[in-house]
Order: structure tokens, then sequence, then C-alpha cells
């Protein structure tokens, strides 16, 4: 039996939320900011599913997750449905100027030894990473317009 484990970050962004959910409802532009996704991959016959692969180190994970629930400029919700058991959301907080973005993830390891894990090192290291991955996803969306338009037809 696995237990499921979340964790959650936000961080402002200093763009637009026109701006801010585009990049973001791109999936497969995630690796460029997203520290341990090597690859998202929408389905051409149904864009509510995507592949992803999580990379790091010597360790690999893929699953293909579904998107369950989208307000545009609001929330992005997802849920794995092979694979890596995950589901989570992001939500986006319109401050006119400005932008809240709010990464909230789950993923189930398996009962004691993963709470274990999770109160010894496993949490740190993953709020850790989102932190980061946030961060540049920040730095990316701040960038002027074109850099973003050039990397995304490249």
């Amino acid at each position: 039996m696995a237990d499921w484990l979340e964790h959650s970050v936000q961080i402002e962004v200093d763009a637009p939320i026109d701006v801010v959910w585009q990049l973001w409802a791109d999936l497969e532009q995630m690796p460029l900011w997203m520290q341990w996704i090597d690859s998202v991959k929408v389905l051409p016959d149904d864009p509510q599913l995507s592949r992803w692969k999580l990379k790091t180190g010597s360790l690999e994970f893929s699953w293909l997750s579904r998107i369950t629930k989208i307000v545009p400029h609001q929330i992005i919700e997802w849920e794995s449905v092979d694979g890596l058991p995950n589901r989570g959301a992001i939500r986006f907080y319109d401050r006119h100027n400005s932008s809240i973005v709010k990464l909230s993830i789950a993923y189930a390891i398996p009962g004691l030894l993963g709470k274990l894990m999770d109160n010894l090192f496993l949490g740190k290291a993953v709020e850790s990473s989102l932190k980061q991955s946030l961060e540049s996803f920040r730095d990316y969306a701040q960038q002027p317009t074109s850099s973003q338009v050039e990397t995304q037809t490249s």
C-alpha cells in the first residue's frame, strides 16, 4: 500500500498572467525550466494526454498524464494514468502586472518506508527542486518576449 506525499511551492513572476499562462500551458516546453523533466510529449490524437519522462542522475521514470481540469488563467490539474503515480495542480493568481504561480505535486511511494524517506530527505529534495524549477520558470517568463518566441519556434 502506498501513501501519497504532497509538496507545494509558489513564486511571484514579474509578468502578466497572459504570458505566464501561455508559457505554462505549453507542456512540451516544460523541460526548459523543470530541472528533472527530460521530456514532455503531448499525444496528437488526444491533447489531454501527455507522456512525461523524469531523469535525474541514473534514475529515470516515465508516465502518461491526463489533464483533469483547466480553467484558463487560473488552474491546470493533472493525474497520471500509468507509470509513476502522481497528481497535482498549477494555480495562477493575477496581480495585474505580476502573477503568483503555485505548484502542488503529490506522488505515491510505499507506506512506512516512503514516510521515513520523505521525513529524512526526500521531501526537502523535492521541495528544493520544485522551488528551483519555479525560479527558472520566473527567469524564463521575465525574458523579453522575442526570446520566448524564438525558443518555441526552434
